[in-house]
């Protein structure tokens, strides 16, 4: 038997004791680790440093699209309507008359909201409003339409604003504000577990959320929306309802979760119109970096603190210039091209200047989509519009006088020129 050095029971209990010791320490250093990055978050980003999202990519690895063949989702009919494992899917193929379920899903040619709808009426015989020019000129004459969607991947998520498709018997969860409670409509929404988020999985941005209930043809939007406790309740800034079987709007005053108060789908540019039904039968949405303290029918609020009468109202609508040559064009961006020749497109957010909403799609060819970059600015006009509702603390009565007169569309023509346009571009 090896005879043990002397003190060596001493020795092997020091030996443990500062093991024991080193854990506790590194323990404690992890811990506070945790606590110092959760204290730099505001409180959406600290929810999921808690509770972690039902799908995630690395952080450190931008996310790819997997594409497979998905017919009817089960998730979407499951009991709880929790997620199934998967990737990005290649929706069912549009058939004329069906109304699809699941992400990116067709409607089949059924448009929603009714036919007098202002998203659904055409406007390629309004007059031009008297100041097109200088609405145009303010957001840039010179500056690309850019299309907002694609096939691709940004950040990590897909390009666009995606949507899902739902029965009407889906699970609904509670919806819980964080900020324009007093303008949303309450919970509970049939908004699955999984549904795919703008932007996801980075926690800043818009993170729309878009649930169609197609049996009782309902539209659910949320704005900055967190799944919570793996979906089973949802943390938003704001969300709206909207009957699409009515023309009702917000009230006067309200935001939904656009900054106009207008429902988002409506307004996206999707694969099932563009390239199966091979046309768009209402108004696009657009966003500008700068909007005026104003909206006009039909949005229902405004989101500015500027009040320089030039800049264009929320609810502004444009439209392509007639004598635009689309020829030269690929057929799914002359779609696109000759939707807004005829409904044109509806001023909703403030974002990047004249980027067109739509849709992600693993299917789009961004290649065709992309030509239309082509355009500029001042490819477009602005359709005569509507007394604008403005904040009433703008201190500016004698240039809410020649806007009223401006907009008084019997004698608009005769009142251009009597209008300060150097007051209006200050």
């Amino acid at each position: 038997m090896t005879k043990m050095p002397k003190h060596a029971d001493l020795m092997i209990l020091g030996a443990a004791v500062l093991a024991v010791l080193g854990g506790v320490l590194l323990f404690d250093r992890s811990r506070l680790s945790a606590r110092d990055v959760s204290g730099t978050l505001d409180g959406d980003a600290a929810l999921y440093q808690s509770e972690k999202p039902i799908s995630r990519e690395p952080e450190d690895e931008p996310a790819k699209p997997t594409v497979k063949v998905t017919q009817n989702p089960a998730w979407l009919d499951s009991e709880d309507g929790a997620a199934q494992p998967g990737t990005r899917s290649i929706p069912t193929a549009y058939e004329k008359g069906v109304v699809h379920l699941g992400p990116g899903a067709s409607l089949g040619g059924k448009r929603p909201f009714p036919d007098d709808n202002y998203w659904n009426q055409p406007i390629d015989d309004l007059e031009v409003d008297p100041l097109s020019e200088v609405y145009i000129n303010e957001i840039g004459c010179d500056r690309n339409l850019h299309p907002d969607f694609g096939a691709g991947m940004w950040n990590g998520a897909p390009i666009g604003i995606p949507y899902v498709v739902v029965s009407g018997d889906h699970q609904r969860y509670p919806i819980k504000y964080t900020a324009y409670g007093d303008q949303s409509d309450p919970g509970p929404y049939p908004v699955p577990r999984d549904a795919p988020i703008e932007g996801d999985p980075n926690v800043d941005g818009d993170r729309h959320v878009i649930v169609l209930d197609r049996d009782n043809w309902k539209l659910y939007e949320l704005f900055r929306g967190f799944p919570v406790a793996n979906g089973q309740l949802w943390k938003a800034e704001s969300g709206a309802i909207f009957d699409m079987k009515t023309n009702d709007r917000r009230p006067e005053g309200w935001t939904s979760a656009d900054a106009a108060g207008l429902p988002i789908f409506p307004g996206l540019v999707r694969y099932d119109e563009v390239v199966e039904q091979k046309e768009i039968n209402h108004a696009l949405r657009f966003t500008v970096s700068r909007t005026r303290n104003a909206y006009v029918a039909p949005a229902s609020h405004y989101a500015s603190r500027l009040s320089k009468l030039s800049l264009p109202p929320m609810g502004m609508r444009v439209r392509l210039k007639k004598d635009f040559d689309i020829t030269p064009y690929p057929e799914e961006a002359q779609v696109i091209l000759k939707t807004l020749k005829k409904y044109g497109m509806i001023l909703a957010d403030n974002g990047s200047d004249w980027f067109i909403s739509g849709a992600p799609d693993p299917r789009w060819n961004d290649d065709n989509i992309h030509t239309l970059k082509k355009l500029h600015g001042c490819d477009f006009e602005v359709v005569t519009m509507q007394d604008p509702v403005e904040e009433e603390a703008c201190n500016c009565p004698e240039e809410k006088e020649a806007l009223k007169k401006k907009l008084s569309i019997g004698n608009a023509r005769e009142l251009l020129p009597t209008l300060d346009r150097d007051s209006l571009l200050k």
